[in-house]
């Protein structure tokens, strides 16, 4: 059985490899390694269940949003390792709000204060 290249636009065995076909190289950052450790899965799960599965700004703004929530970390993982697991700097939003808060249109000082006051309650 043959097949079309998307490659070189030649048509090929099917189980034969295009030469023009680039290899996949994905290497795994340091911040990729520290999130795939147990102690931050953990961490992770357990950021949610104190913010109650519900996304921290949503519940600040007066709605109840718990479908789609991550864990994000107030400064970024690449610029302090350390704190990987400090209740602090971690908060529990919904996709766009997760969205927003890496684009730096949420204020970093704002999301610091909903960790806080989630870490003071529980």
């Amino acid at each position: 059985m043959l097949k079309a290249c998307g490659y070189c636009g030649h048509i090929h065995k099917i189980d034969e490899t295009c030469p023009k076909k680039p290899p996949k190289h994905y290497k795994k950052t340091d911040t990729d390694k520290l999130r795939n450790t147990y102690r931050w899965q953990h961490k992770r799960e357990q950021i949610k269940q104190d913010a109650h599965y519900l996304c921290e700004v949503c519940k600040d703004q007066g709605h109840i949003t718990n479908k789609g929530l991550e864990v994000h970390h107030i400064v970024k993982l690449n610029q302090a390792p350390d704190l990987l697991t400090d209740d602090d700097n971690l908060i529990c939003l919904c996709v766009p709000h997760h969205k927003q808060a890496d684009a730096g249109e949420i204020d970093a000082i704002y999301l610091k204060q909903l960790a806080q006051k989630r870490h003071a309650e529980n």
